[in-house]
């Protein structure tokens, strides 16, 4: 069934753990790849929610790189990490509040080989390169074929065609077993259990190790 823009007009943090589970389908320049998504992470913008979020891009207010954060839900954040991964967000949130949902890893269900192709991996896939596929923002990204900045803003709800491209989300099989915890490599404060902002299937493989984010371990001491 497919996502309604009516699915994602509560919080970031309520809407997150929801999405474990829902199937993110592209098809971009005719070629076409679907992922279950496996692990997320909420982000709130400025004045959303009762908690400052130090560690969202919007955390400042509207610019021109956070301003699809703003706009109406049902469209993907695509930016760019360390100026080079294109990494996929869905947005949440009443138009004119910020709210992203980071999807930080995923297990590709249809397109294998053209995800292989787009992360350069050799084929036939051994049973770790078909796990790490997509597991981490940037390969996720990377495996759709979603792109910084051409498809910044996409309208998965609509399904309109943009740039070559077109998303589609919809709701998977129910997860029974969800874990929460710190947001990966998220510096300072905003990367430690005083924001466990991000949510994963238990157990599964796809998913990405913790790592801290800078400051994160020496400021999590300081909550002890």
């Amino acid at each position: 069934m497919t996502i309604e823009r009516a699915d994602l007009l509560d919080l970031p943090i309520e809407v997150a753990p929801r999405l474990l589970g829902a199937e993110l389908r592209t098809v971009v320049d005719g070629v076409e790849t679907a992922l279950r998504i496996t692990e997320v992470e909420a982000y709130h913008g400025r004045g959303t929610g009762d908690v400052p979020d130090p560690g969202s891009h919007a955390r400042m207010g509207p610019t021109a790189r956070n301003a699809t954060m703003w706009g109406e839900p049902g469209h993907l954040y695509v930016y760019l990490s360390h100026g080079i991964h294109s990494c996929i967000n869905v947005v949440c949130g009443p138009e004119g509040t910020a709210g992203g949902i980071l999807l930080r890893a995923g297990a590709i269900i249809d397109g294998v080989d053209a995800a292989a192709h787009r992360r350069g991996a050799v084929t036939p896939l051994t049973r770790t390169a078909l796990r790490d596929l997509a597991r981490g923002p940037g390969r996720l990204g990377q495996a759709l074929g979603l792109r910084h900045a051409l498809h910044d803003g996409i309208d998965f709800v609509s399904g309109a065609e943009q740039n070559g491209a077109v998303a589609t989300l919809s709701w998977g099989e129910p997860v029974a077993d969800v874990s929460a915890g710190p947001r990966v490599g998220v510096a300072g404060i905003a990367g430690t259990d005083a924001f466990p902002w991000r949510y994963w299937i238990t157990g599964d493989p796809t998913v990405s190790p913790f790592r801290w984010g800078r400051g994160a371990r020496e400021a999590a001491e300081q909550l002890i």
